[in-house]
């Protein structure tokens, strides 16, 4: 459950109780007056550094210069610890994400930030949903039919992962607490080796965002049973969800926003947030967006905070049903 410390918490993070407009209209209305820096937690190349480029043009051409920098490694945490640190003066944001806001959260016990305290939420940008997929050769076709054929034979249905504790594997394991199937894990050093294994039929099942699978979807080279979330995909309408399969808490997306340090000003948050949320309504960036396998999320700092709180204490309970402790 969310406890009302954690929401307290995430708003105070959102700007709510920190920072008013009382720092100065005249210095309100002078930021940016230098480069905005936009840390990305992740290589370059990748689809989080393609969303997060977009909105940093949208705001170079709208706030103020806005600089990209990739600061990889352990898993996102490096770039996303550099930012908790920063000053919280507006100049160094995160593009960040489920997976160093939700997942590491949940998994790390030595982060060295806290996804609540540490930061303040600007604005969401995008949600992709996962989705469960196997390979065609398993004489199934809907996830009904997958619990049944996994109970009788258990063991034998292989699920593979990027790697422990990312959201693929947890979305794996809440897979199996809700239905109580047998099914085994099997990690992989990234997606890619993931999707060449399941084509092989070396494994037999994976859960992966519905970007990296639908051209594989759509040869017949894949089989999709359900997406994670709320309602259908657009792009799979005739592909049920998980609720409508029979396991409605099976829910698990990719979610990217931008979140500066704590205690920044509430006016820089507002300026920012007004115009991510202006970029997510251009017919460029949702087309982009799109192109990505994503969807515009438009919202207030709040919503973004409570998200992230809810988010990781629903993760967090996954991680430690499962005993997924990593350090």
């Amino acid at each position: 459950m969310l406890t009302k410390r954690n929401v307290l918490m995430a708003l105070a993070g959102a700007g709510l109780a920190t920072h008013s407009t009382s720092t100065g209209t005249g210095w309100a209305q002078t930021y940016p007056d230098r480069p905005i820096k936009l840390i990305v937690p992740f290589p370059a190349g990748g689809p989080t550094d393609v969303m997060a480029r977009l909105i940093a043009q949208w705001l170079t051409r709208t706030v103020g210069s806005v600089t990209l920098e990739n600061k990889a490694g352990a898993g996102g945490t490096i770039g996303t610890r550099s930012v908790a640190a920063a000053d919280a003066d507006g100049y160094t944001l995160l593009f960040g994400g489920t997976s160093t806001l939700a997942i590491n959260p949940a998994v790390y016990k030595d982060l060295r930030y806290d996804p609540i305290t540490s930061f303040a939420p600007v604005a969401m940008v995008s949600t992709s949903p996962f989705v469960l997929a196997i390979n065609p050769s398993l004489p199934v076709h809907s996830v009904e039919q997958l619990i049944k054929y996994a109970n009788a034979n258990p063991g034998k249905v292989n699920f593979g992962s990027a790697g422990i504790g990312t959201t693929p594997h947890l979305t794996g394991e809440l897979f199996k607490s809700l239905t109580g199937v047998d099914i085994v894990h099997v990690p992989y050093k990234g997606g890619a080796p993931v999707i060449t294994d399941l084509l092989a039929g070396q494994i037999q099942m994976t859960f992966e965002l519905t970007a990296v699978l639908l051209p594989l979807l759509q040869a017949g080279r894949l089989r999709a049973l359900a997406v994670a979330t709320e309602a259908r995909h657009p792009d799979l309408p005739d592909v049920p969800t998980m609720a409508e399969s029979g396991v409605p808490g099976c829910l698990a997306s990719s979610w990217f926003g931008v979140v500066g340090p704590a205690g920044m000003p509430a006016h820089v948050v507002e300026k920012l947030n007004l115009e991510i949320n202006r970029s997510l309504r251009s017919d460029e960036i949702v087309a982009s967006l799109n192109k990505l396998g994503s969807q515009p999320k438009i919202g207030t700092p709040q919503e973004f905070a409570a998200l992230i709180a809810t988010e990781v204490q629903r993760w967090r309970t996954i991680a430690e049903s499962t005993a997924m402790a990593v350090n």
